[in-house]
C-alpha cells in the first residue's frame, strides 16, 4: 500500500487542444496506430490523429455511435472497440463507421448496468468491467459521490460466458487496469480516493487489497504506462467539506446528495494526473495551467504524449512529456 505524499507536485508541459464540437470526451485511449480513441456526450465515438508538432492541425473522424452515453473504452488488439455506456451497458463495436455496435452485458447478477463505467481485456479475451453506482445514473453522479454509499462492482465477463461479480461495495468503482503480467486488477474507487487491487493469480488469487489510498484528489478513469506502471486521472482535488460530510450521519449525507441534484456541478479548472508504479507508489503528480482545461477524467501516453479526455470539456488536451522524469 502507498501513500500520494511520495511524489512533488510538477507542472505539466504546456497543453494543446483539440476541439471535438461536442461536450465530454470523457475517456482517451491509443489504438494500434497511435491514434486517440473518444467518445462525447451525443453518443458518437470520434478517433483524432495528433499534429506531429504544436501549432500544425489535429484530424478528427467520427468512426461509429452507441445511440447512448459512451464513457469508458478500450481498444482490442483486433482493432474493435469495447465501449462502456451509460445507457446501454459493455459494448462492441468495430470503428469503421458502419456496423452497429454489439451489447455484450446489458446486466449482471440480474440487475441491469445503468452506470457501466471502464473497461479492460486480458491477453485471453476475458473482459472486466465496472459499474459506478447501483443507485445514481451519469447525470446524477455528484449525488452518489455525496452519498458514499458502496454501491459500485467490478465484474468479469469470460468469452461466451455470462457477466459475474467480482468486487462488490465498492465506492463509485470507476477506471480499471491491469497488471502488466495480469497477475492483477487495480480499481480506482473514486469516492473513497483509492486504488484498490484485486490479485487474479498466484497465493493471493481471488482476494483484494489495498494498492494506493489517500490520493490527492478523487481517481477517475487509468491507463497503464509504457514502464509498466499506471496513469490515473484526478477529476477533482480533495475537498475538505466532502471530507466532512462521508463522516457524517446517513440521514445528512442522503440530504445533501439530493440537493446536490440541482446545483451545477463547477469543477476547478486544473487538470490532474498522477503516475503509479506496480508498488502503489505515486512516482510522479502532474498538474496543468489552470486557465487551459478542466476535470481530467481520461488519462493515455503513447510515443512520449500524454492525451487528457474531460467530462466537463468540449476537447481533448495533450502535451509532450519528453523523457521520464524531465518534466
Amino acid at each position: 500500500m502507498s501513500r500520494s505524499r511520495t511524489a512533488g507536485v510538477t507542472r505539466t508541459p504546456p497543453l494543446h487542444l483539440v476541439g471535438l464540437g461536442a461536450t465530454g470526451p470523457e475517456d482517451v485511449v491509443f489504438d494500434g496506430l497511435g491514434r486517440v480513441l473518444t467518445g462525447v456526450g451525443d453518443g458518437r465515438l470520434l478517433r483524432i490523429e495528433l499534429p506531429r508538432t504544436p501549432g500544425s492541425a489535429a484530424t478528427v473522424h467520427e468512426v461509429g455511435r452507441t445511440a447512448g452515453r459512451p464513457l469508458g473504452l478500450e481498444a482490442l488488439p483486433d482493432g474493435r472497440l469495447l465501449v462502456c455506456d451509460a445507457r446501454r451497458g459493455l459494448l462492441r463495436i468495430d470503428p469503421d463507421g458502419t456496423s452497429a455496435a454489439e451489447v455484450l452485458a446489458d446486466s449482471v447478477a440480474g440487475t441491469p448496468l445503468r452506470f457501466c463505467s471502464n473497461a479492460v481485456a486480458a491477453s485471453d479475451g476475458t473482459v472486466y468491467f465496472t459499474v459506478s453506482s447501483r443507485r445514481y445514473g451519469l447525470e446524477h453522479w455528484l449525488s452518489d459521490i455525496v452519498e458514499h454509499r458502496p454501491t459500485g462492482l467490478l465484474a468479469r465477463l469470460v468469452p461466451g460466458g455470462e457477466p459475474e461479480v467480482l468486487l462488490d461495495e465498492l465506492h463509485f468503482a470507476n477506471g480499471v487496469a491491469l497488471a502488466p503480467d495480469e497477475s492483477y486488477l487495480v480499481v480506482a474507487e473514486t469516492g473513497a480516493r483509492r486504488l484498490t487491487r484485486r490479485w487474479l493469480t498466484g497465493p493471493g488469487a481471488g482476494g483484494h487489497d489495498t494498492f494506493a489510498d489517500d490520493l490527492p484528489g478523487f481517481p477517475d478513469n487509468m491507463s497503464r504506462t509504457p514502464r509498466g506502471g499506471f496513469w490515473v486521472a484526478l477529476a477533482s482535488p480533495r475537498n475538505p467539506a466532502l471530507d466532512w460530510l462521508h463522516r457524517a450521519a446517513p440521514p445528512v449525507r442522503r440530504a445533501t446528495a439530493t440537493a446536490t441534484r440541482h446545483l451545477p456541478d463547477l469543477p476547478p479548472r486544473a487538470a490532474r494526473v498522477l503516475e503509479v508504479d506496480t508498488r502503489g507508489r505515486v512516482v510522479r503528480r502532474l498538474r496543468g495551467a489552470g486557465e487551459r482545461y478542466r476535470m481530467a477524467t481520461g488519462v493515455a501516453e503513447h510515443a512520449g504524449r500524454l492525451v487528457l479526455g474531460s467530462l466537463a470539456e468540449g476537447a481533448v488536451a495533450w502535451c509532450d512529456l519528453g523523457e521520464p522524469g524531465a518534466v
